[in-house]
């Protein structure tokens, strides 16, 4: 391949034409064979663009082959890194809870090796080095890197696997805020549909019939008329903003599940979200988190005010 070892996409050479695809994505992301043939079953490896159906492809010199997550490839520990700001709204012996910012990525991947929240959770917690995977050490659950506030990680193996199984339990609620494109039928209701690999496009999600199951309940706290589209009235389109809650966890779900019923979140611009002034990603925030403290059992809740860059374009589109 001329990519490099463990980057995300490389092109086939001669000396790895006609090996089988499973050989070949473990021999260059340096992963077992049981990693490769995991990712390929799991529709994570795309050939030429298209998703790959078996292990026993085999390839020819030119082909492209990506791949759409991490292989676990016996990873390093992540390093610490003080230089990391964290905003730790919440910890004590067996949890640390973090109110994230944008655009911060939650563990080291391709692309990103350092200068994740992991990296700094590490020079201030040392201890979580021994918790949960070693790529990706305290994680219990994740955020989008354009997507704001609160996630939970784990301080002991002990509440790392409480926690887990919480989740798994849909035991844990999260709350999030988005502000999206157009105005809801209703004043409330549920999004219930699975969520897949997109077919036509390898590096989205789509509602999709093979998916896995996911839910999204929504409500209409505000809507906001089209303006003018002046410098007073910018934003010349239709919008709202909703509290949602998810039973599920799946990747991209809410802002899935929101372009799904037409109302894609403002900045999204993989799933059709129009832009809007003041606000380069997503416009989507975790503003809530609820669970059981994994030892003690006591309800924990916690909640963390939307960025200013939220803040400001509700402000606008509010007029």
């Amino acid at each position: 391949m001329s990519a490099e070892r463990r980057s995300s996409e490389g092109r086939v050479l001669g000396a790895l034409a006609g090996e089988r695809l499973d050989r070949v994505v473990a021999l260059v992301w340096e992963c077992s064979r049981a990693e490769a043939a995991r990712l390929i079953d799991q529709r994570q490896v795309v050939v030429n663009g298209k998703v790959a159906a078996a292990r026993s492809q085999r390839l020819a010199s030119g082909d492209r082959v990506c791949l759409l997550e991490d292989p676990v490839v016996s990873p390093s520990a992540p390093e610490p890194d003080l230089s990391v700001e964290l905003d730790v709204v919440h910890a004590d012996e067996q949890v640390i809870v973090v109110n994230k910012p944008a655009d911060l990525v939650v563990h080291p991947g391709a692309g990103n090796a350092a200068g994740t929240m992991v990296n700094g959770l590490l020079a201030r917690f040392p201890e979580i080095a021994e918790v949960g995977e070693v790529g990706r050490p305290g994680i219990v659950h994740r955020l989008d890197r354009g997507t704001s506030g609160l996630l939970m990680v784990a301080r002991t193996q002990a509440g790392y696997q409480a926690l887990t199984a919480a989740l798994s339990r849909r035991e844990v609620q999260r709350g999030y805020l988005a502000l999206v494109s157009g105005l809801p039928a209703d004043e409330r209701g549920v999004v219930d549909a699975p969520v897949g690999r997109s077919d036509r496009h390898p590096t989205k999600m789509a509602v999709a019939a093979g998916g896995r199951p996911a839910r999204t309940h929504y409500r209409v706290t505000d809507r906001m008329a089209a303006g003018t589209g002046s410098p007073r009235e910018p934003v010349a389109f239709d919008s709202a903003r909703l509290e949602l809650g998810l039973e599920t966890g799946r990747t991209h779900q809410i802002r899935v599940h929101l372009a799904a019923i037409g109302h894609p979140v403002l900045g999204d611009g993989l799933y059709g979200g129009p832009g809007a002034p003041g606000i380069g990603r997503p416009a989507l925030h975790a503003h809530t988190l609820g669970f059981d403290h994994p030892k003690t059992g006591r309800p924990l809740r916690f909640e963390a005010e939307a960025p200013e860059d939220f803040s400001r374009l509700y402000r606008l589109l509010r007029g």
